[in-house]
C-alpha cells in the first residue's frame, strides 16, 4: 500500500507560517486515498482557492493526502499517523514556524488530534467529526476555530459546538460558529467556507504574534 503524500499549493522561501489542509474520510476503509475520491479533491479544489491568499500574506500551503480512507482504530487512527509525518516533514524544512492544521470532517478531527505538535498554534475545523466524548486535550493551548452547517447530515453540529464548549478552559481561544441552512460537503457557499479559514488563519496568526511579542529580546 503507497503511503501518505504531501502535496504542495504555495511555496514561499522563507513562509511566516505554514497552512496543512487535512481531508475527510470514513469511519473504517482501508483503502488507499486517490485523487478520483472526493473527499481528498473537495480539499485539493479549496487549497486552489486559497493560493492568492497564501502568496499575499507569505504562507505555505500544503494538503495532506493519507494512506488510508479510514480513522480505523480509536487508539492508533491512521490519519493522526500521517498529519504527524506530514508535521515532521514540513517543520523539518522550517523549523521555528508556527503552523495551523485546517480540516473538513474527519480531517477537523485529525487536526484535533494532531494539534499537540510543538509546532501548532491553532485549528480551523469545517464541519468537523467531533463525536461525544472525543479527547481534547491535544488543542491544549492552541486556538480552535470551527464553522458547521447546521443542515448538516453527515457530522454532527451540536457535537462539534459541545467540543468547542468543553474545550474553552484550556485553549488560547475557542469559538464555533453556524452555518446556516449549509450542509456537510462544501459545494454550496464555497466562498463563505473559504473565507471563515482564511479570516480564522488570520486571526490566530494575529494571536500568536501578539503572545510572542513580550518574549522576543528576551533570554
Amino acid at each position: 500500500m503507497p503511503g501518505p503524500r504531501l502535496d504542495s499549493y504555495h511555496a514561499p522561501g522563507a513562509p511566516k507560517a505554514l497552512v496543512l489542509l487535512l481531508h475527510g474520510g470514513q469511519e473504517r476503509n482501508l483503502e488507499p486515498v486517490e485523487n478520483k475520491h472526493a473527499s481528498w479533491w473537495r480539499m485539493a479544489l479549496l487549497a486552489r482557492s486559497l493560493h492568492t491568499f497564501a502568496d499575499q500574506h507569505d504562507l505555505s500551503l500544503s494538503l495532506l493526502q493519507y494512506a488510508q480512507r479510514g480513522w480505523n482504530s480509536p487508539s492508533d487512527p491512521a490519519p493522526v499517523r500521517d498529519a504527524r509525518w506530514a508535521l515532521d516533514r514540513l517543520t523539518a524544512e522550517h523549523p521555528g514556524v508556527p503552523v495551523v492544521l485546517v480540516g473538513h470532517s474527519m480531517g477537523g478531527r485529525t487536526a484535533c488530534r494532531a494539534a499537540d505538535d510543538p509546532a501548532v498554534v491553532g485549528v480551523v475545523g469545517l464541519a468537523p467529526w467531533l463525536p461525544p466524548g472525543e479527547p481534547n486535550r491535544g488543542i491544549e493551548g492552541r486556538h480552535l476555530r470551527v464553522l458547521h452547517g447546521t443542515a448538516d447530515r453527515w457530522t454532527s453540529a451540536a457535537a462539534s459546538k459541545a467540543y468547542v464548549e468543553r474545550s474553552r478552559g484550556f485553549t488560547a481561544s475557542a469559538s464555533w460558529t453556524p452555518l446556516p441552512g449549509a450542509g456537510h460537503f462544501m459545494v454550496r457557499r464555497v466562498s463563505t467556507w473559504r473565507r471563515f479559514v482564511e479570516d480564522s488563519v488570520t486571526e490566530i496568526l494575529t494571536a500568536t504574534s501578539h503572545e510572542e511579542a513580550p518574549n522576543k529580546g528576551t533570554a
